[in-house]
């Protein structure tokens, strides 16, 4: 985006003052660390990244940290099977597992056109203590039925140092390659709804759905739900977001549509005599600069399969708080929608833990700031007033041009002979 040093310059120098903030929101009395939720509308009129957020106790500016849920780490590495071999006619193999609390994972299988049972226990050392049944789980690659492919376990949290795994069926040690871990947040995140569709265009053997986002709104996931049939299907996904031309001032030299593709998927049947149940039917959404309203488009491709009935689909933000210590019986209202504003920055949020028995409020309605007017313009007068600058600039370049004309002698003809 192109942002004027003018602008720049009046964002650093600028301070906060009740009188310049365009909306508030009044905050119910508390006591001790409260949280309160950030919605959708909120980031509409506020600057990008909530820059211009700002919180007032009894006209007095109190510092504040935006906390925001925390999703799953990604894994880093794949964690080498140990011990790995045949035993009663199963593969088996152990693995060391990362200190803390962890759920699903993903073996690394090669192979296509398998259902396997993989069976897990745990134990706190490799060898010679007693190991805990955890269950049993189906992984399977139904490539040749059109049905994808899922090799996740869906383990409850557990915290074993150790797990054991015996796989029964067409797997043999060689299709092994390690085992990934999502190590779990202190706490599952939640989710709040920035868009939602259930129209749905057929193209071709496409079905399309479209979304415009308003500038500021983050989206973190895109969260499908299905009807209720087919019980069988697994879907390729394409998402791409473009900005809204009108409203933007885009350099050319910068992308202007980013795209990015996932599956979904759910099978839930019996194949080969095993049971199998898997649903992923959420999509990490592309990350995509949010100051200006944004089109979003999601196409599933069906193939030669009937279309899908999807009852919605979503897109999702990361829920996202702001935490403060409230004084008893003090009132705090809520301002933003100031741009000159740069993100504050407060000791209370480099060393903010959120706590378990925190306060929970409720926002009040946004309201417009009836002390509201906007920021004087600090700007030089030639830059306030550029277009007098030219036109200045024309009528000194006129002028010299005409003294120029007036100073040139005429040229004296030669007498006839």
């Amino acid at each position: 985006m192109k942002i004027s040093a003018a602008l720049l310059l009046l964002a650093l120098a600028a301070t906060p003052e009740i009188k310049y903030f365009q909306y508030d929101r009044p905050i119910p009395k508390s006591s001790g660390q409260s949280c309160l939720a950030l919605d959708a509308g909120l980031f509409a009129h506020a600057s990008p990244q909530l820059a211009d957020l700002r919180l007032y106790r009894d006209g007095a500016e109190t510092p504040f940290v935006i906390h925001t849920a925390a999703q799953a780490e990604a894994a880093e590495k794949t964690i080498p099977p140990l011990n790995l071999g045949v035993r009663g006619g199963q593969t088996v193999f152990d693995a060391s597992m990362p200190d803390g609390h962890y759920n699903d994972l993903r073996l690394a299988v090669t192979g296509q056109n398998f259902i396997a049972t993989v069976t897990v226990t745990g134990s706190q050392a490799e060898t010679g203590s007693a190991e805990t049944r955890i269950g049993t789980y189906t992984i399977f690659d139904l490539t040749s039925q059109k049905l994808g492919r899922s090799t996740v376990l869906h383990l409850p949290e557990s915290d074993f140092r150790f797990l054991h795994f015996r796989i029964k069926g067409p797997l043999s040690p060689g299709n092994i390659t390690g085992i990934s871990v999502e190590r779990l947040p202190a706490s599952q995140p939640n989710y709040q709804t920035v868009a939602e569709s259930a129209h749905v265009t057929q193209k071709g053997h496409t079905s399309v759905l479209e979304f415009t986002v308003p500038a500021h709104l983050p989206v973190e996931r895109i969260l499908f739900n299905p009807g209720a049939s087919p019980a069988l299907f697994s879907r390729e996904v394409s998402i791409s977001v473009a900005p809204i031309e009108e409203s933007l001032a885009v350099d050319a030299a910068e992308p202007k549509t980013v795209t990015a593709s996932g599956s979904i998927l759910r099978v839930h049947s019996i194949q080969n005599g095993r049971r199998i149940d898997e649903e992923r039917l959420a999509i990490d959404a592309p990350w995509v600069e949010i100051r200006t309203p944004t089109k979003w488009t999601v196409t599933i491709e069906n193939g030669d399969d009937a279309s899908l009935r999807l009852e919605s689909v979503q897109l999702q933000m990361l829920e996202r708080k702001l935490c403060f210590e409230a004084g008893g019986g003090s009132s705090y209202m809520l301002y933003y929608g100031d741009p000159a504003l740069t993100a504050p920055s407060y000791d209370y949020a480099k060393l903010f833990t959120l706590q378990a028995n925190a306060t929970q409020v409720t926002v009040g309605a946004e309201q417009a700031n009836l002390a509201y007017q906007p920021r004087p313009d600090t700007r030089p007068f030639t830059e306030r007033h550029a277009a007098l600058l030219w036109v200045a600039l024309g009528a000194v370049i006129a002028l010299l041009g005409a003294i120029a004309l007036r100073s040139v002698k005429p040229v004296s003809q030669p007498p006839n002979t």
